[in-house]
């Protein structure tokens, strides 16, 4: 669980972020996970897109992979979410 100041830093470094994972008409299929998994594995903080037409909640989406990640959402902002995992061998401001 992140701290409110640690969030708040995260948030600050996720701004400028490009988006990393886009999520489809589809919703979180396993394409997706894998897609995710694979960002994390070589960064700390990817931004998710989701698409307009998915019928569930960004919250609730990002919530639900954040926990199959293992990871922490930082913030949701529209159709974008934000999320952090902890990634021991990156030294840091390798993020």
């Amino acid at each position: 669980m992140l701290s409110s100041k640690a969030r708040a830093a995260l948030r600050k470094e996720a701004h400028h972020l490009a988006v990393t994972v886009h999520v489809g008409h589809q919703g979180v299929t396993d394409a997706v996970r894998q897609s995710l998994e694979d960002a994390m594995r070589t960064r700390e903080l990817v931004k998710i897109q989701f698409s307009r037409n998915d019928d569930v909640s960004v919250k609730d989406a990002a919530n639900d992979l954040a926990r199959a990640m293992v990871a922490d959402v930082v913030q949701v902002i529209g159709r974008t979410a934000t999320l952090y995992r902890e990634l021991p061998e990156l030294e840091n401001g390798e993020r």
